[in-house]
């Protein structure tokens, strides 16, 4: 299983990136129960961003709760992150997680290799 992230970069204070995240396996993927994004910046632990439950719930961190959304698409196994207002202290590396993904092997959580978010004027 392989989460591929994408979308990352550089962005002065006050705009927008959208980042994605595709999970792909040589098998077949069965269900993933939630989908979602952290973050770690430099001398920080990882902390949760933004979450997507297969059923529709999510859930945000206060700190970007407004000036993010995050959303899935639960048949393509891929889940998105737009992120308005940025923010400096936005900046990081964002992981893609993928938690309770089934595949006919069992359940096991995925991680991505991580994008950068670079928030600068």
């Amino acid at each position: 299983v392989q989460l591929v992230e994408s979308g990352g970069g550089s962005v002065q204070p006050g705009g927008s990136l959208r980042l994605s995240c595709a999970a792909s396996a040589s098998g077949r993927i069965i269900s993933i129960a939630k989908m979602g994004w952290y973050r770690q910046a430099p001398g920080k632990q990882r902390e949760l961003v933004a979450s997507h439950h297969r059923r529709g719930m999510t859930d945000y961190a206060e700190a970007v709760r407004g000036r993010f959304t995050i959303s899935r698409d639960n048949n393509n196994h891929t889940v998105y992150l737009q992120m308005n207002s940025l923010k400096s202290e936005d900046t990081a590396v964002y992981y893609c997680n993928a938690e309770r993904l089934a595949t006919e092997d069992g359940f096991k959580d995925y991680w991505g290799r991580g994008t950068q978010v670079t928030v600068s004027s």
